[in-house]
């Protein structure tokens, strides 16, 4: 079990996407929820987005997973970054669980990187907020302040920058935690083998929300209504400024209208970047089976990084799980946002859930989706 030793509420109004943060003990007595050695076998796998960065005299080289073989890399100068561990290894869930005093849609995911003396990322500005854990070892952490930042060698497709400023300085050991929010230059040096955790959350983009509304309308042949206009110019080439905005209004309108957008954010902050370690049983499971295997005492939980979404004041009754979308018409607004918020059900309360046929009906789809299993 892993609790913040810091006030949420606080941080949230006095820090959270404004200001980095260091936060000292930010976890008492902190256990790594996973080994090197278990790490190293995740980053084998293929279907885990992982690599190796290599420290190498003022720049760094990438290899991308899986990785099987270290032996190359020395003893020191190298990082291994494995992405979206709380998908795979469910012993980690505790940890992002700490963490959901931030909703949930945006949660991106829980990288966790194992570093050698010297090993590091280099200076770089992230686009999400995004929370650093330090667990066994100790590593080093620059941050700078806002501003405009040269990219690495002038190649604006990466978020290397030269060198900055800091106003940050700060060794993190087993516990302490640094926060930064998008938009601040940082790099890390490790100081002694580390394993360290970095908890990623991040928001739609204007061109995400846009290409997300464009497939949306296409999907549900929608948005058909075309631009009119009561006067034209005298001049054939010219398009006025009555009928730009003209245009931009008809959108606007498409984009004020619930049963559009809602759908639309529905679907994609349910969404995750990363594979998910879908759990699809051989048979589908039927409700006797269920009932039967609750009434044994089976625990009912979703998989790691599922997101369920509850989208308020929605025209319909549903949740949003991983880009699709599920109607519970008949359920009461409580039980919907309980099975939201909730990520695990035991048995007492599964069953009890159970005499809702509706209810009943959504666990076994959640289960013949893979998206849950019993335990």
């Amino acid at each position: 079990m892993y609790t913040v030793n810091f006030d949420p509420q606080a941080f949230l109004q006095q820090h959270w996407q404004k200001q980095p943060l260091v936060i000292k003990a930010a976890f008492k007595h902190f256990q790594d929820p996973i080994s090197p050695e278990e790490l190293a076998g995740l980053a084998c796998e293929e279907e885990i987005a992982s690599r190796i960065v290599l420290t190498k005299q003022g720049n760094w080289e990438i290899i991308q997973g899986p990785i099987e073989d270290y032996s190359p890399f020395g003893e020191d100068n190298w990082q291994l970054l494995v992405q979206a561990v709380n998908h795979w290894y469910p012993d980690s869930q505790p940890l992002v669980d700490a963490f959901r005093f931030i909703p949930d849609w945006r949660f991106d995911d829980l990288m966790v990187s194992f570093a050698t003396p010297g090993g590091g990322v280099g200076p770089h500005i992230d686009n999400y907020d995004v929370f650093l854990l330090q667990g066994e070892g100790k590593r080093r952490w620059k941050v700078g302040a806002k501003g405009q930042y040269s990219p690495r060698g002038g190649d604006t497709h990466t978020s290397l920058i030269d060198d900055f400023e800091p106003i940050i300085d700060v060794i993190l050991e087993a516990g302490d935690m640094l926060y930064i929010p998008p938009g601040f230059p940082h790099r890390g040096e490790t100081l002694e083998t580390a394993l360290s955790y970095s908890i990623g959350f991040r928001a739609p983009s204007q061109q995400e929300l846009l290409s997300s509304i464009a497939d949306h309308l296409i999907d549900t042949n929608s948005g058909l209504t075309r631009f009119t206009s009561q006067q034209e110019p005298n001049a054939s080439g010219l398009l006025t400024i009555d009928q730009q905005q003209g245009m931009m209004d008809l959108l606007q309108t498409l984009l004020t209208q619930p049963e559009h957008y809602q759908n639309v954010l529905g679907h994609l902050l349910s969404q995750n970047r990363f594979e998910l370690d879908l759990c699809e049983p051989q048979q589908d499971y039927h409700k006797a089976e269920l009932i039967s295997a609750l009434e044994e005492g089976a625990e009912l939980l979703r998989i790691g990084g599922l997101k369920v979404i509850q989208i308020e004041a929605d025209q319909q009754q549903r949740l949003f799980i991983n880009g699709e979308s599920y109607s519970l018409g008949s359920c009461q607004a409580e039980l919907l946002t309980q099975l939201a918020n909730q990520i695990s059900f035991d048995s007492t309360s599964a069953l009890e859930l159970c005499q809702q046929t509706e209810i009943c009906d959504y666990f076994l789809w959640m289960l013949n989706r893979g998206y849950a299993y019993l335990a």
